[in-house]
């Protein structure tokens, strides 16, 4: 299948690629192909002369603390332009052309305030970022059968491009005997991106649209990930130190507290997801680290 990328030089989206790249030919729209996401006539002219029937948008601003910092620009954030402004472009495009969108969201379109969340769980986004997030689902949704949303959660993956993944940060920290600071009383899940694209290739085989969370299998304290980490790789924790979610995130931008994405939706098609503690060892065995 042919399909349109949004996104697809990122942590998520090169990945992507690589796992369904034998099976399913990209097409890039980025400004490294000429497009910029937020020109309206640049995305139309792209998408109304492509046949794909799908377009997978992973383009997104996520930096949750400089997002909160541009809060006051409202619609003149970059958070903004990125998140909402260039989703409302491509779903337009996509409603004048009958093609389908899959938009990847977030676990922080939640307050964090219950202890799980599912598909059908009210949203209430704290930070800019989130809410910008949220109403980029807006836009998807309102796309009826040809939309698509997907809720990941801190995802993570064999050899990142780009930037680190939050598994590979704390593993480096770890490897240079450098101090991490942790809370204990939050609980996270994290989205293998290796489940992810199994996910993704069955919900379009499956013309799926609506939401879809596919985040890890179980969920733990980022203290508890730290340690399992540490753990699979060989490596003495005391540098692991405790605290707790108010005193680490005193003066940051506000997140959930709880984000436990359920997974019942995603398993009844058939995705196996990892635990964090097997997605862990997964990566040290597909990159071949000797402890």
């Amino acid at each position: 299948m042919n399909i349109i990328g949004i996104g697809l030089s990122g942590l998520v989206g090169s990945r992507i690629t690589e796992l369904l790249g034998g099976q399913d030919s990209f097409e890039d729209l980025s400004l490294e192909t000429g497009v910029n996401i937020l020109d309206f006539s640049a995305v139309e002219k792209r998408i109304s002369a492509s046949t794909a029937p799908w377009i997978f948008h992973f383009a997104a601003y996520t930096d949750v603390q400089q997002a909160e910092k541009e809060k006051e620009r409202g619609e003149e954030s970059v958070s903004w332009k990125v998140n909402v402004s260039a989703t409302k472009n491509i779903c337009q495009c996509a409603r004048n052309y009958n093609k389908h969108v899959l938009y990847l969201s977030t676990d922080y379109v939640f307050d964090g305030k219950d202890e799980a969340y599912s598909e059908e769980s009210i949203a209430n986004p704290q930070g800019w970022y989130a809410k910008t997030k949220y109403e980029g689902e807006h836009a998807v949704k309102e796309l009826g059968d040809l939309g698509l949303v997907v809720r990941i959660a801190n995802p993570y993956r064999v050899k990142p491009v780009g930037k680190k993944d939050f598994m590979h940060k704390i593993l480096e920290r770890l490897e240079q005997n450098l101090p991490i600071v942790a809370p204990v009383n939050q609980k996270m899940t994290a989205t293998y991106i290796d489940d992810l694209a199994r996910a993704i290739d069955l919900l379009v085989i499956n013309n799926a649209h609506g939401v879809y969370n596919v985040p890890g299998h179980d969920s733990f304290s980022p203290y508890e990930g730290a340690v399992i980490i540490a753990k699979e790789f060989g490596i003495d924790a005391r540098s692991v130190e405790k605290t707790t979610f108010e005193k680490y995130f005193t003066g940051r931008a506000p997140i959930p507290q709880y984000a436990v994405l359920t997974h019942d939706k995603i398993e009844a098609l058939g995705v196996a997801l990892h635990t964090f503690a097997q997605g862990v060892a997964e990566i040290k065995q597909k990159e071949g680290v000797q402890i």
